[in-house]
């Protein structure tokens, strides 16, 4: 079979088609409205992926609802609108996000990090963090709804900025429009906003976000630097009166850009205040991409300690993870092994220590303490000997550990 069919209104390769597929089987996820699950459609792969090749190659295909999920955001913070499109439409979409992403990438700006190739969360951080170092201010930006209000036109326009191929102009206006279904069945019509969980959604808000913030601040303000995360956004000022300024500016231009807003409460202009700097501020602390950035008692390589402005991990994402901890009820597994439960927990702990642990891990190891802290708790329930000899416990644990210093992942960092 050809790999395009002249005779269709647009020349889509069957094996982008299939290549988008083996990226959202990698990628798992849930079903969408359809209730159809990977695995169910892979049921009929060839054809469910010939149908898709089909309509998109037609100009027919209408992406169905997306079936909406609400995720608590942290500290009781109101609701994350998620988006959940079904399986053939993540398919759908990675099509176009692969026909997209090499013709936007090499215009991005080097500071923008978010979903984009060979560039990370830590990148972001690390950068910023060297940047707190050489100036005293930061703009901590955060914009109020920023998915929900995306303008279509703004984002469209941005997209035949790069691309002349009319059938990705046209699925991308038809997924900006495909409501959202509730679950009560529902339907919400949507005239703005891009939910989040969507294929395409990631290389469409760095592109808006590109000309509405990333290009305008290399023009507007060549020597201000700042990172970027998808909509979340730090800014860093020589002083306290640029920061202001710069502020300011931000938030008249966001209004250019469809109306999208600073949240007055969340965005703070902060002073990175450490040992050298004096003074004080209203804010001397910020929280980006899950660091807590402030002042920390730091060591040197000399064993000499000093007060130096650093991120660690952040206070609401140590209560995540102590949270986690708690949920995964290990003193009542007494009908387990040691090796069992590290087995079951060392996936996660490890993904905590590589994100978290990059930056000031001393942070981290209170956290990761608690699990020690049930392991003891797991001993006494499981062998009498320890029963009320919570100490002797420890010390077993701790013995266990000098054997076995590998056996469970946050043992690297905190030994019972």
């Amino acid at each position: 079979m050809n790999q395009t069919n002249g005779s269709k209104s647009y020349q889509i390769s069957k094996h982008l088609v299939f290549e988008a597929y083996l990226r959202v089987k990698a990628n798992k996820g849930a079903a969408g409205v359809d209730a159809v699950s990977i695995e169910q459609f892979e049921a009929d792969l060839r054809g469910n992926l010939y149908k898709l090749w089909n309509r998109m190659s037609s100009g027919c295909y209408f992406p169905p609802p997306v079936r909406m999920v609400e995720i608590d955001k942290p500290g009781g913070r109101g609701v994350r609108i998620l988006g959940v499109p079904t399986v053939a439409d993540r398919i759908a979409q990675t099509v176009v996000a692969m026909v997209l992403e090499p013709l936007v990438e090499p215009v991005f700006h080097q500071d923008s990090y978010g979903y984009r190739p060979r560039r990370s969360a830590l990148d972001a951080v690390e950068a910023c963090r060297e940047r707190c170092w050489r100036t005293d201010w930061v703009i901590d930006m955060d914009i109020r709804g920023f998915f929900d209000n995306l303008d279509h036109d703004l984002v469209l326009k941005a997209v035949a900025h790069h691309t002349d191929q009319r059938w990705v102009l046209l699925y991308v206006e038809r997924w900006l429009k495909a409501p959202l279904q509730r679950p009560d069945g529902s339907l919400l019509a949507r005239d703005r906003g891009s939910p989040q969980g969507s294929a395409v959604s990631p290389v469409l808000s760095n592109l808006f976000m590109h000309y509405a913030f990333d290009a305008w601040m290399a023009r507007e303000y060549p020597g201000i630097q700042f990172e970027r995360y998808c909509d979340d956004v730090v800014v860093h000022c020589r002083n306290e009166v640029q920061a202001h300024h710069v502020r300011r500016a931000i938030a008249e231009r966001l209004a250019e850009c469809g109306g999208l807003e600073l949240h007055p409460q969340k965005t703070r202009i902060v002073y990175c205040k450490d040992r050298n700097r004096r003074g004080s501020a209203e804010h001397t602390s910020f929280t980006f991409l899950g660091y807590g950035f402030r002042v920390r008692r730091l060591r040197t390589k000399r064993g000499e300690y000093f007060f130096g402005f650093n991120p660690g991990v952040s206070d609401e994402a140590a209560k995540l993870i102590r949270a986690q901890i708690r949920r995964w009820r290990l003193h009542l597994r007494s009908d387990t092994t040691l090796e069992q439960l590290a087995r079951e927990i060392n996936p996660v702990v490890r993904g905590w220590i590589n994100y978290y642990g990059r930056f000031h891990p001393t942070a981290l190891r209170s956290s990761l303490n608690r699990i020690n802290d049930y392991l003891v708790r797991w001993l006494v329930r499981k062998y009498k000997r320890f029963r009320h000899k919570r100490a002797r416990a420890r010390e077993a644990l701790a013995s266990h550990a000098r054997l076995f210093p590998g056996l469970f992942a946050h043992w690297k960092l905190i030994r019972p």
